[in-house]
């Protein structure tokens, strides 16, 4: 199976010795690194690689951090990245967290330091790669709508909710399955509200180390603790004037929700070695994909934590709760597809709408997604039809028949799993090729194999032909 292991990650700097002293420390901890000298090139690494983590300088020539970070956000809003700056441009930095930048680190630094920031960076980007989010989804939508797709009566009735509460400064907690769309509700109340523009700050509660989640959320003074060389804001302050995101917030360890309900309760903080006190001037948004009574029961939840975030209840239904909406935002997938990768897909086909209606998405609108991004891939004409879309079972479970089939034709386990890999194996290599428009060579890069590898596998698999039209 084809499938790049190593994470990518791409160190933009104009300081060559610095660049190379990252790398060779990210190397040793068994990253991929691929290095630019300004912006401009920064980008078109970005364009031609799939990344996993930015760490830039904030000032460069040509093209600046800043600019940086928002060309990466528009390539890839879940793509974490991670400033570099200097003790004079430390107001910079935090202006670039609350702009989306994952974190900031200042120089000097050391090699732990570096390589904590990397760890939790990752860890965050593989937790909300399967949660719905605005702008990779359901698209950002007007007034009326909230960008959220759907005339199921759950989704008219939470559009209604919406639009009586997103101007309000009550807390609210969101509930669902993974993929459901938290972070798309928690974006538009947000978006829709008096506080749109000031920042909108997440803490992926989930993948922040227990025993930091109280630094993380506070932030601290220098010499608060063994490692604290300077001062550095929490998100707590970072939010101030805008809207505190917690996603997963069941995942908060017990001694950092005493803090939070503190906090809450005061409406106000101390960084962690600090005197200063700080109004926590922020809306609260909070989410769960698990059930926090069943959390409170079992006490890994305070009570009296629950019944603070609690004030405004939102349940996002499955997407199997609300299947009469599927093909419509199939269609948009469709559409969003089909301008990424230049082709002139505009519909599905009666037997594919009738295959996604009946599946039941326990991935919800992320797995929608998924699918959705490979028949458009595999899709030759204007029409996606039901060929386009996974076979068995990665699309409804296997039926009688299918599973009798099997039997009659003798296969055994090995020769399923034989077959299932080399489907997966043609899937991967068709999709490499549609994200690069039929580069052999980039397409092999993408993969991480060499570009002979790639030709000979195409051809085992029945792809040579295509190799030979698409690059001699």
């Amino acid at each position: 199976m084809i499938i790049p292991e190593r994470k990518q990650i791409l160190i933009v700097d104009d300081e060559v010795n610095l660049r190379r002293v990252i790398a060779a420390q990210l190397q040793r901890d068994g990253y991929d690194v691929h290095t630019a000298q300004d912006g401009d090139e920064g980008c078109r690494i970005l364009g031609d690689h799939h990344i996993d983590l930015v760490i830039t300088d904030l000032r460069m020539p040509k093209l600046d951090g800043m600019e940086l970070l928002r060309h990466a956000q528009q390539l890839d809003p879940e793509l974490p990245v991670v400033m570099l700056t200097a003790h004079g441009t430390v107001d910079n930095a935090v202006e670039a967290l609350k702009t989306g930048a994952f974190d900031y680190i200042t120089k000097p630094f050391d090699q732990d330091e570096i390589r904590n920031v990397v760890r939790k960076a990752l860890r965050t980007r593989e937790l909300t790669q399967f949660e719905a989010t605005p702008s990779d989804t359901e698209g950002q939508g007007e007034s009326g709508d909230f960008g959220i797709i759907g005339q199921s009566p759950a989704i008219v009735e939470l559009r209604a909710l919406l639009s009586r509460i997103a101007d309000t400064p009550g807390t609210v907690l969101i509930s669902g399955e993974s993929g459901t769309g938290k972070e798309l509700v928690a974006r538009a109340l947000h978006r829709y509200s008096s506080r749109r523009t000031k920042p909108f700050i997440k803490v992926a509660c989930a993948a922040i180390p227990k025993e930091q989640m109280e630094v993380e959320l506070l932030g601290y003074e220098r010499g608060a603790f063994p490692g604290a060389v300077r001062a550095k804001p929490g998100r707590f302050e970072l939010a101030v004037g805008g809207t505190l995101y917690l996603d997963e917030v069941n995942a908060i360890p017990l001694d950092a929700q005493v803090a939070l309900l503190h906090a809450l309760q005061g409406q106000q903080f101390e960084r962690m070695g600090g005197v200063r006190t700080i109004p926590l001037d922020v809306r609260l948004v909070a989410a769960s994909s698990v059930d926090l009574k069943e959390a409170v029961e079992n006490g890994s939840l305070r009570e009296d934590l629950f019944y603070q975030l609690n004030v405004v209840s939102i349940r996002l239904p499955a997407l199997r709760e609300r299947s009469e909406d599927t093909l419509l935002i199939a269609d948009h997938f469709v559409r969003k597809f089909s301008e990424r990768f230049r082709k002139n897909v505009t519909s599905i086909s009666k037997e594919a709408a009738a295959a996604l209606r009946a599946h039941a998405w326990p991935g919800n609108i992320r797995q929608l997604e998924n699918v959705m991004e490979r028949a458009v891939l595999l899709c030759n004409g204007e029409e996606i039809e039901r060929g386009d879309l996974p076979h068995e079972p990665v699309l409804g479970a296997p039926s009688e028949a299918s599973a009798a089939e099997l039997q009659a034709a003798g296969e055994g386990l090995k020769e399923q799993i034989k077959a299932a890999m080399s489907q997966l194996e043609r899937e991967l290599i068709q999709r490499a090729l549609g994200q690069t428009h039929n580069n052999v060579t980039h397409a092999a890069r993408l993969l991480k194999i060499s570009r002979k590898g790639l030709q000979l596998k195409m051809k085992e698999l029945g792809l040579r032909e295509r190799d030979e039209r698409v690059e001699s």
